[in-house]
């Protein structure tokens, strides 16, 4: 198991450098820079900036040195644990990613557990109650959250809250507690509003993985060791969950490396609909802005939480089936 591990961390280095280029590669791809739009803005409230400022700024903002200088020294600063100053904000990358990354992450992983809660139970009973109504019940409902987009169950559960209860349900925090400092009472607040974000966020999902489970399950309750089993007499539920169970949801854990990210990004949308101070907006702004340096740091760390992701996903498939540890 230690060298299975092992084996994985390894990898990791090669994967962040690789990560690493294509990040920059992207925040690069469209024209211009961040100084081009910030003379845009500029012009556009009827403010010009003369030919020798602008050749200043380009200078003290790194831009007139070659694309591969950029990245090697974007990638050195990274190396020494300095994530950059954002061309915008005027503030530390680190700073402005710290402030959102741990509300981020924990909406991220109560969606998460809302997902695996809700759909392996009804994946399970699904299939085991296959053509029964509570099947059709859940198979609608699954067709229902596949189509249903995050944003839009936002934008309906946001009108539905205010014209029927006067409430508004947008940001993660209550008016007194948005500037207050963090206290008890402030992640009171923040855990008795941030079950909404995060369940609007684990609808698709749950549809999708029940599916998935279900698909599974049903493949793997006519194979010659579960009619073994039964012809032994193990009751059903046990012979369910126990044997084919486990080997239904091992698709389901192996995404897990994959899925992490996507909630991350697919909250992007959803974060700004429902105004939460989450990474997803400061992402986009960044895009919108030509803020390379944060726009890069932000999807590194969105390529370095896949490569956690898949790790873990690693090692719980191994501790579910011993067979892929000699993988």
């Amino acid at each position: 198991m230690h060298l299975f591990i092992l084996k994985r961390l390894l990898i990791a280095p090669f994967l962040l450098a690789i990560f690493s280029v294509i990040a920059f590669v992207l925040i690069q791809a469209p024209p211009g820079d961040f100084l081009t739009s910030y003379i845009a803005e500029l012009a556009q409230g009827g403010t010009s900036i003369g030919q020798e400022q602008i050749e200043a700024l380009r200078q003290q903002y790194g831009l007139d040195r070659p694309t591969y200088v950029q990245y090697f020294v974007w990638v050195g600063n990274l190396l020494q644990g300095d994530l950059g100053t954002s061309f915008e904000w005027r503030r530390s990358n680190a700073e402005l990613i710290g402030e959102r990354l741990a509300l981020t992450l924990t909406m991220t992983t109560i969606s998460l557990i809302f997902t695996w809660a809700i759909a392996i139970p009804a994946g399970i009973i699904s299939a085991v109650r296959q053509y029964s109504g509570i099947d059709y019940v859940i198979t609608v409902l699954n067709y229902i959250g596949l189509a249903t987009p995050n944003f839009l169950l936002a934008l309906l559960i946001m009108w539905f809250a205010f014209d029927q209860f006067g409430v508004t349900v947008t940001g993660l925090f209550s008016p007194e507690y948005v500037a207050a400092p963090w206290s008890l009472a402030r992640v009171a607040d923040m855990m008795s509003r941030i079950w909404l974000p995060a369940l609007v966020l684990a609808v698709a999902g749950t549809a999708e993985v029940a599916r998935v489970v279900r698909a599974n399950l049903l493949d793997e309750l006519d194979r010659p060791y579960t009619e073994m089993a039964r012809a032994k007499g193990l009751p059903e539920w046990r012979l369910v969950l126990k044997y084919p169970t486990r080997v239904a949801i091992a698709p389901v854990i192996s995404t897990l490396g994959w899925y992490i990210p996507r909630l991350l990004s697919g909250g992007l949308v959803v974060s700004v609909v429902m105004s939460l101070p989450t990474i997803g907006p400061l992402l986009l702004r960044s895009l919108i802005g030509q803020d390379m340096y944060l726009a890069g740091t932000i999807i590194l760390l969105y390529s370095v939480l896949t490569i956690v992701g898949t790790l873990l996903s690693d090692i719980l498939l191994a501790l579910l089936d011993p067979r892929i540890r000699t993988a």
